[in-house]
């Protein structure tokens, strides 16, 4: 039988990292799918016993999402409103079971290009907290994830934390995707758009796209451009052609590139709508 190793504190986790390679589990709503077998094989290290991985907070002005908070916690956690998108998605991220068990840091470190909490946390420049047994590091998330499946940890490695900074707690945010279907989907594209107004002007903005491209992508030509902007007819200003410029969108069996780049300028038209004419989102 392979080790099973469920430590109660951070520094035994980063122990066993230490010793030897190990699959890291939590919630696990990723990793067995990905199993060919009944079982997990290999050494296991599960996190969810270290109670100081788990939890939202704030420090210093800036929001901390632990490492094994669920998308249940986001979901009931008392955020700003610039985080209304990350609840959208989560609200998404596959049935209630999954809500519960699926964390958001997983869901990162997974790397799918579909992944719901890409965009929603590009558009509000996470970072991604690292430690191991020597030290610990911080990158940006879109430095973090960088290809499918692949991400920047290294050998004794444990993602422990994201963060968002203060500047970008501000403002208000929206989530929508583009699927077959309603629910229980992956994703054609999904879009996550935050928008800081102060008398009827933009003074901020963060515009991610997910699902269409390699990586999620933050599109900061078009964030440029809706800066100073007035807030009436804002979406104006995103162009089919701005976007299909930023995404260098794939082709696969659930849509083509060009496809994929209309439905995203199309989708953050909307997200950009429903935050700066309230009556429409309500309609």
């Amino acid at each position: 039988m392979a080790a099973y190793h469920r430590p109660d504190t951070l520094q035994g986790a980063l122990d066993v990292l230490a010793e030897r390679p190990v699959t890291i589990a939590a919630g696990c709503t990723d990793l067995f799918p990905a199993t060919q077998g009944r079982t997990l094989t290999g050494p296991v290290l599960d996190i969810t016993g270290i109670a100081g991985l788990r939890g939202i907070s704030r420090k210093d002005g800036a929001i901390r999402i632990g490492a094994t908070t669920s998308w249940t916690d986001v979901i009931r956690a008392e955020l700003p409103p610039a985080f209304d998108m990350l609840k959208q998605a989560a609200r998404e991220v596959g049935s209630v079971q999954i809500q519960n068990s699926g964390t958001v840091a997983g869901n990162i470190c997974n790397a799918s290009p579909a992944a719901d909490g890409m965009p929603c946390l590009a558009a509000l420049d996470a970072e991604v907290e690292i430690a191991s047994a020597r030290n610990t590091r911080t990158l940006p998330l879109l430095h973090f994830v960088n290809g499918p499946r692949r991400t920047a940890l290294e050998p004794g490695e444990l993602v422990t934390a994201i963060t968002v900074p203060e500047k970008a707690t501000k403002g208000t945010s929206r989530f929508l995707k583009l699927g077959a279907r309603k629910y229980l989907v992956i994703s054609i594209a999904m879009v996550a758009v935050r928008l800081d107004i102060e008398g009827g002007t933009v003074r901020d903005a963060g515009l991610a796209v997910g699902a269409c491209s390699a990586v999620a992508t933050r599109l900061t030509d078009l964030e440029a451009t809706l800066a100073g902007q007035p807030s009436s007819g804002l979406s104006q200003h995103i162009t089919d052609a701005a976007v299909a410029a930023a995404l260098s969108p794939i082709d696969d069996i659930r849509a083509d590139g060009p496809y994929r780049a209309h439905a995203a300028a199309e989708l953050l038209r909307r997200a950009v709508d429903d935050l700066t004419q309230p009556a429409r989102a309500a309609a």
